[in-house]
């Protein structure tokens, strides 16, 4: 009994305990905030080459010319960002369904290289397949 009281009057003890019970959790947020900081970034590089493709492509006379261009350009920009890389990049570039004064690309990048899976049993981990579009009207105004 006086072991139990010495122990809860102890501000040591206490300290030590709350501290092994919060620290879990901290670095359960703070590796969430990382993972998910990262994929932010790569997606947001990822809109910012499909936008940039997009942009290139008005100068295309035809669909295929358009489409052409938006991958020469996702190609020689991806090593701009630095967290992107070109080996897991896709660019389609389509004349929009609904309508056909616009021009889509559409950027797929497989972001598997960056290990994220790997904290999947700790916190849920986001897609590794990142698709991204832009569109952009033809013949300007």
């Amino acid at each position: 009994m006086a072991a139990r009281r010495t122990f809860s009057a102890d501000q040591k003890a206490n300290a030590a305990v709350e501290f092994g019970l919060t620290l879990p959790v901290f670095l359960l947020v703070v590796l969430g905030v990382l993972v998910y900081g990262l994929y932010f970034g790569v997606a947001h590089g990822v809109q910012q080459l499909a936008a940039e493709a997009a942009r290139a492509s008005v100068s295309g006379l035809s669909d295929q010319e358009r489409a052409a261009i938006a991958r020469a350009t996702a190609i020689d920009t991806v090593g701009r960002y630095p967290l992107l890389r070109s080996q897991g990049l896709v660019v389609e570039g389509r004349t929009d369904a609904a309508d056909p004064g616009r021009f889509v690309v559409t950027v797929r990048y497989d972001a598997s290289h960056l290990g994220l899976s790997a904290f999947s049993r700790l916190l849920p981990t986001p897609p590794e397949a990142i698709e991204r579009s832009a569109i952009v009207r033809r013949g300007g105004f």
